[in-house]
């Protein structure tokens, strides 16, 4: 078999996180730079208006409080398998979401965090991972309905045939997939996914869905909150509510976490649009939503990729397999 030289092993190590870091920053760079939607000449305006040391101190609490509660997620769930400092929480989440900023729906994340744990954990680490993006999925979907409940009935954005045909799918797919869940395909089953789940403590999926709970309404509140620093004058449950419609139907859609705030502000634009809400306000929400709680992290995570000792050990097993 051939064997990987030291010093080519070195090289790769290197090529792997500045490929990392330098796709990352690139895509970051790119969406910044060239879109045409971002007026930077009101943006000042506004904000040398609006400008509040206090106020920019409070939006930047909110997302550090958003990622610091998806670290307390993570923490709290990994504790499964083995307890882990809230230091080692913190650089496997950041490290995951530079790795996942131009994967697919954040693929990336899983295999980032999977690479901090033994090659034998690595099902479970996937599987924790799914239970940690999933509540966030269940929250959002279930807030978001009710969100579109109401904004629907002060707004009439579909009808109530529509309404009922929705909720009617709905059901109709819890219904199918409880009569199957026993049906195995390749080994899987519904029933073996939600057995797999309860092995998981009480405690641990109680405190997973608190958490869950509080960091939606940070990072929805901190998108509302940004509105009202653009001078955006509407009702709080109406804003509220739109807000909520964003985040459910933006959700649904498969996108990249680069792309995350064209794919929010799309979205955002038809919700807002009809409150009345100027374009580039709804474009520089999104934007600075996605810069605050995505562009942030993955710089802070790109220093933790660049210092990633678990490349070396791979490419060292290889080399030993190899031998």
């Amino acid at each position: 078999m051939i064997s990987i030289s030291h010093k080519t092993k070195q090289f790769l190590v290197v090529l792997i996180k500045l490929l990392i870091v330098g796709g990352a920053f690139y895509f970051i760079y790119n969406q910044l730079a060239n879109n045409d939607k971002l007026d930077w000449s009101q943006f000042l305006i506004l904000f040398n208006k609006n400008q509040s040391v206090t106020g920019i101190a409070f939006i930047v609490f909110l997302s550090v409080l958003n990622r610091y509660l998806e670290i307390l997620k993570w923490q709290n769930l990994v504790s499964y398998l083995k307890p882990i400092s809230l230091g080692e929480a913190t650089k496997q989440v950041l490290a995951a979401l530079t790795a996942g900023i131009f994967t697919p729906n954040g693929v990336g994340d899983y295999a980032g965090k999977a690479l901090f744990f033994d090659k034998s954990e690595t099902k479970k680490v996937v599987f924790l991972n799914l239970i940690c993006n999933g509540i966030q999925m269940v929250l959002t979907v279930i807030i978001g309905l009710f969100g579109l409940l109401y904004f629907n009935v002060h707004y009439n954005v579909i009808t109530t045939k529509t309404v009922a045909i929705l909720f009617g799918i709905l059901i109709l797919i819890f219904i199918i997939l409880f009569s199957i869940k026993k049906i195995t395909i390749k080994g899987y089953s519904i029933e073996k996914l939600f057995h797999k789940i309860n092995e998981i403590p009480k405690r641990i999926h109680q405190k997973n869905i608190f958490l869950g709970i509080i960091r939606y309404l940070v990072f929805s509140h901190q998108y509302y909150f940004l509105f009202l620093a653009f001078d955006v004058d509407s009702p709080y449950l109406t804003l509220i509510s739109a807000v909520t419609c964003v985040y459910f139907f933006a959700s649904s859609l498969p996108t990249f976490q680069f792309l995350d705030f064209a794919v929010k502000g799309s979205v955002a634009l038809f919700f807002f649009g009809i409150l009345g809400v100027n374009e580039w306000i709804v474009i520089f929400v999104s934007t600075l939503m996605w810069f605050l709680n995505v562009v942030l992290p993955v710089v802070i995570g790109s220093y933790y990729v660049l210092n990633f000792k678990i490349f070396t050990l791979t490419l060292s097993k290889v080399e030993r397999d190899e031998i």
